[in-house]
Parts: C-alpha cells; sequence; structure tokens
C-alpha cells in the first residue's frame, strides 16, 4: 500500500501544479479578455464579443480541476464541529467515510459527465460566440475535473487507512 500511496502523491503533486497553472492561466485570460473588450469597445465605440462571452465558458475549466487539491488542501466546506467531539480513532473513521463517499461521487459524476461530453460531440453543437468552439470542450472539464478529484480522494482515503492502522498498532 505504501508504494501505491507513493505513486499517487506523485502523480496528484503533478496534477495539483498543472491544475493550479491551468487556473491562474485560465484568470489571466479572463481578465485580459474583459480588459480588451473594454479598451476596444473605448477606442473603436464597437467590440468583439467573443472577448465578454470567452470568460464564462472558461469557468468550468478554472474551477474543476482544482476540485481534488482543494480537497487535500482542506479548502472545501466541511463541518468541523463533529470531529472536535470524538476521540482520535473514530474521527479517523469519520474521516475516512468522507474520504470514500468522496471517492464513490467523483467516479459517478466522472462517468456522467463522460456520458455528457459524448453526447454534446455526438451533436455537435457549437458554442454561440465569434469565433466557433465545440459544446463538448466546455463539458469536458467535468469529467476531467472529477477524475482528477477521484484520484486525490482516493491518496486521501488510504492515508487514512494508513493513520487507522498506525494508531491501532500504538494502542496494542
Amino acid at each position: 500500500m505504501r508504494q501505491v500511496l507513493s505513486i499517487l502523491r506523485s502523480v496528484n503533486r503533478a496534477l495539483e501544479l498543472l491544475a493550479g497553472a491551468l487556473s491562474t492561466t485560465i484568470v489571466a485570460a479572463m481578465v485580459l479578455a474583459l480588459t480588451l473588450s473594454a479598451l476596444t469597445r473605448y477606442v473603436s465605440g464597437t467590440g468583439y464579443d467573443w472577448f465578454i462571452e470567452l470568460p464564462p465558458a472558461l469557468v468550468p475549466w478554472m474551477v474543476f480541476p482544482l476540485l481534488g487539491p482543494l480537497l487535500r488542501a482542506g479548502a472545501h466546506i466541511q463541518v468541523d464541529f463533529v470531529p472536535n467531539l470524538l476521540d482520535e480513532r473514530k474521527a479517523l473513521l469519520l474521516q475516512l467515510l468522507v474520504f470514500a463517499v468522496m471517492l464513490v461521487g467523483a467516479m459517478i459524476f466522472f462517468f456522467a459527465g463522460n456520458d455528457a461530453v459524448a453526447l454534446y460531440r455526438r451533436l455537435g453543437q457549437l458554442m454561440e460566440l465569434e469565433i466557433e468552439i465545440p459544446i463538448w470542450w466546455m463539458y469536458l472539464a467535468f469529467p476531467t475535473g472529477f477524475a482528477i478529484l477521484a484520484l486525490f480522494a482516493f491518496e486521501l482515503l488510504l492515508e487514512t487507512l494508513q493513520k487507522i492502522a498506525a494508531a491501532d498498532r500504538s494502542q496494542s
């Protein structure tokens, strides 16, 4: 289990860096697009609609790949009242349950996202921007993000199992 966890940590570290870089780039592109939109409207009196329409289309690619790194960082919404009432072992078991539910949920949303991408790909619909972008490109952020979340949830689940095993060994 240690070797699997070590490999998973390495993969997730790389994914975390990639997701962070992607999100940072997207935020920069959004700010630049909106700034250019304002600038072109100010200078020429008219602008390009895609400058305004592009940022909302990029939001899924900014948000969904960050689900896993946010989970690992503990930056997700969480209830921190209940674990404080539990002893260490019960708190670890609760954490194990949470990560297991996250893993199962991420896998369900991954498969549902793949179905949505396949549907929109078959339909061949394009976004209604001045530039033609297939809608399925935007929907591809969902299964991508949930696949990343599943990897991070699996890593945290394995780490929690290790902590429970270590706590059991120290008690006996």
